[in-house]
């Protein structure tokens, strides 16, 4: 059952663990070095939030805004943040041992030194991320967009990384494929590339080959995935 207390009476709690706050206005709220295990914050508003050093082992985030949230330090050891916004949020030192980050967008986002051992970060949204000397050792990235991301030093041992070209090409949840900037089903992707129509690549170029081959891997893991 959701808990209907105000935002004053959860600031004041002592025991937070295994609370329901999903879908609430969090915004701003102080929830550092808190324990927060196993509560469910799916759906839930947290921009600029403060959970630095916050204990969130088994949380479900998903689709949570976490915008600008300092979560440094914090502990997320499976936990749930699959859609999350995490746009410009600060993880540094973070722990995410295995931590599902499916189609999270963590655009701008600090995660130098974060632990991301197994971690599920399938088409998740990279972009200008700073993972300097974070450790992704196992961490699943298939179809992750990494434009511009700072990986100096980083930990990639036994991990999944996504075939590059010129334009990213991930799959959305809902089986959705996004090459680029462009959004089609399977179907109308496979009807495309058997056609003749361009977009910016020409067919007979390198870069049109490797578009076509990240596409079928995306595709394939994803049909393989939910056969």
């Amino acid at each position: 059952m959701k808990n209907q207390l105000t935002l004053e009476e959860i600031k004041e709690l002592k025991d937070l663990r295994g609370i329901d706050l999903s879908g609430r206005d969090l915004t701003g709220i102080d929830f550092s070095g808190k324990d927060l295990t196993g509560a469910n914050l799916k759906d839930a508003i947290l921009i600029g939030a403060n959970l630095a050093g916050a204990i969130l082992i088994g949380v479900d985030l998903t689709r949570a805004s976490l915008t600008r949230a300092s979560l440094t330090g914090a502990i997320l050891t499976d936990s749930i943040l699959t859609d999350a916004i995490l746009i410009g949020a600060d993880l540094r030192g973070a722990i995410l041992l295995g931590t599902d980050l499916t189609g999270a967008n963590l655009t701008d986002a600090i995660l130098t030194g974060a632990d991301l051992t197994g971690a599920i970060l399938i088409g998740a949204i990279l972009i200008g991320a700073d993972l300097r000397v974070a450790n992704l050792r196992g961490a699943d990235l298939t179809g992750a967009i990494l434009t511009g991301a700072i990986l100096t030093r980083a930990i990639l041992t036994g991990a999944a990384l996504p075939i590059q070209s010129k334009h990213s090409v991930s799959y959305k949840p809902n089986g959705m494929i996004l090459i680029g900037c462009k959004t089609k089903s399977i179907e109308e992707w496979d009807k495309w590339f058997s056609g003749d129509e361009e977009y910016e690549t020409s067919r007979n170029s390198e870069e049109f080959k490797k578009i076509y081959a990240n596409y079928m891997a995306v595709k394939m893991y994803y049909l393989t995935l939910n056969s």
